[in-house]
C-alpha cells in the first residue's frame, strides 16, 4: 500500500488508485513526516512494546482505503489542506481564541501514517512506565525483553489496525516539532482515506463534509495553540497517570480477574469498560480529571463545528443527522469492541461536553465561557461537566 501524505498529489510509481496511494513532498521535506522510520530502537532500549513490529503488523492487517482514481485522490488531498486553512479562520472567529497561525503543522496522511504517528506518540507516553518498571524489577535481560516486547507489539499492532480505519482526524499533542521550530508543539492529522470513505458511505457533499470535519479538528489545534499551558498540563496528567501505576504482581492478578468478569458483563451488553478495571484508586482520580478535560475539549469542538457550520457548510444539518445515525449504527461485534476499549465513554464525552459548553455560554456568553482557559484551576471537574451552573458559580461567583 502506498502512502497518502499532504499536498500536491504526486503519484507513486505504478499509478495511484486508492486514496492511500497518493504521495506528497511538502510534509516530508519539512521534517514533519508522520511515517518516519525509527529503526530497531524499541527492543534495543528495553521497551515493553516492539513498536516497529506493532507498526508493520498494523499495516499488514489494516483495510485498504477507498478505491478512487489518482486525480480524485490528489484533489481530496489538496481540498483537505484548503479546508483546514479555511476552518482555522472560522474557528478563531467563533471561539474568540487568539491562536498564532501555523504553529502546529497540518498533515494529510493515510492509514499507515496515522499508525506510525500514534505508535511514536505511545512510545513517548509509556517511557515513564518503563522507567518505573526497570527501577522496580531491574533489567529482565535482552532475550526476555525481546520476547515480551514482540508479543505486546503484535497486540498493539492489532489494536492500531482496528483503529486506523475509524479516525477521521486527530490533534497529536505528543509531537514536539522540529526541535523548537514550533512554539507550542503538537500537529493536526487528517486521515484522508477515512474521510473519503465516510463521505461516500453517508452520501453527503464531499466539500461540505471535509470542511465540517476540519472545523472540529481545527478547534483542537486552536485550543492547544491559543492556550500555551494546555499541552504541558495534558502531558503532565498523562505522565502522572502512568507513574501511579501499581506494578505489584498480586494487585495486577486481581485486576486481571476483575477484567475477566467485566468482559463477561460487556458480552451480555451491560455498561462497562475494560479500561476501568486497569486503574488503581490513585489512577482513577487522575482519570476523572482527564475525563473532564477531554469532555471539555471534545464538546467544545462539537459545538464549534455545528455553530460555525450553517454559515459555511450549507448541508451541515443533513451531515450531522447522518453522522449521528452512523455513530449509533455499529454492528454487535463492533459495539462489543467499542465497549471493551471504552469508545462508548468517548461518545459520552462529546455529548456531555457539548451540553456543558452550551450551558455555560447560555449563562455567561462565549467570553465568560473562555474563562475556562485561564489555567488548570478553572477547568471543570467531572461533576461540573454534568452541572454547568456549578462551574459558573465557582468561576464567576
Amino acid at each position: 500500500m502506498g502512502s497518502f501524505r499532504a499536498i500536491s498529489g504526486v503519484r507513486s510509481s505504478g499509478g495511484a488508485r486508492t486514496v492511500d496511494d497518493m504521495a506528497a513532498r511538502r510534509d516530508t521535506a519539512s521534517g514533519d513526516d508522520a511515517t518516519a522510520d525509527h529503526g530497531d530502537d524499541a527492543p534495543a532500549n528495553g521497551d515493553l512494546v516492539d513498536w516497529d513490529l506493532a507498526v508493520s503488523t498494523a499495516k499488514r492487517l489494516m483495510r485498504p482505503g477507498p478505491d478512487v482514481g489518482p486525480d480524485r485522490a490528489a484533489a481530496a488531498v489538496d481540498e483537505l489542506h484548503r479546508a483546514a486553512s479555511q476552518a482555522e479562520e472560522h474557528v478563531r472567529g467563533f471561539t474568540q481564541l487568539r491562536a498564532e497561525s501555523a504553529t502546529a503543522p497540518v498533515l494529510v496522511i493515510d492509514r499507515g501514517g496515522w499508525v506510525q504517528a500514534n505508535a511514536d506518540g505511545l512510545r513517548e507516553v509509556l517511557r515513564p512506565l518503563i522507567t518505573k518498571l526497570r527501577a522496580k524489577r531491574g533489567d529482565p535481560g535482552r532475550a526476555a525483553t525481546a520476547i515480551g516486547s514482540r508479543v505486546t507489539g503484535l497486540e498493539a499492532g492489532g489494536l492500531l489496525a482496528y483503529l486506523s480505519n475509524k479516525v477521521l482526524g486527530q490533534f497529536d499533542p505528543f509531537f514536539n516539532g522540529d526541535r523548537g521550530a514550533t512554539a507550542h508543539g503538537g500537529r493536526l492529522l487528517l486521515v484522508a482515506p477515512n474521510i473519503v470513505h465516510v463521505e461516500q458511505e453517508l452520501g453527503v457533499d464531499p466539500s461540505d463534509f471535509r470542511l465540517w470535519v476540519c472545523l472540529h479538528e481545527e478547534t483542537h489545534r486552536v485550543q492547544f495553540t491559543a492556550v500555551p499551558w494546555l499541552r504541558p498540563h495534558l502531558l503532565g496528567e498523562m505522565s502522572g497517570l502512568l507513574e501511579s501505576a501499581d506494578l505489584d504482581p498480586q494487585r495486577l492478578a486481581g485486576m486481571v480477574r476483575e477484567g475477566i468478569d467485566r468482559v463477561g458483563k460487556m458480552v451480555r451488553g451491560k455498561e462497562a469498560s475494560l479500561l476501568d478495571v486497569l486503574q488503581t484508586p490513585e489512577q482513577k482520580v487522575v482519570v476523572e480529571r482527564l475525563t473532564a478535560l477531554m469532555s471539555l475539549l471534545e464538546g467544545h469542538a462539537d459545538v464549534v463545528m455545528d455553530g460555525v457550520g450553517p454559515d459555511v457548510v450549507p448541508s451541515v444539518e443533513s451531515i450531522r443527522h447522518k453522522f449521528t445515525v452512523r455513530r449509533a449504527g455499529a454492528g454487535p461485534l463492533d459495539q462489543l469492541v467499542r465497549r471493551l476499549l471504552g469508545f462508548e465513554a468517548k461518545l459520552r464525552q462529546y455529548r456531555d461536553g457539548a451540553v456543558f459548553v452550551r450551558g455555560v455560554t447560555a449563562k455567561v456568553g462565549i467570553e465568560g465561557f473562555n474563562a475556562v482557559w485561564t489555567g488548570p484551576d478553572t477547568l471543570p471537574s467531572k461533576d461540573e461537566i454534568a452541572d454547568p451552573g456549578a462551574w459558573v458559580a465557582r468561576v464567576h461567583g
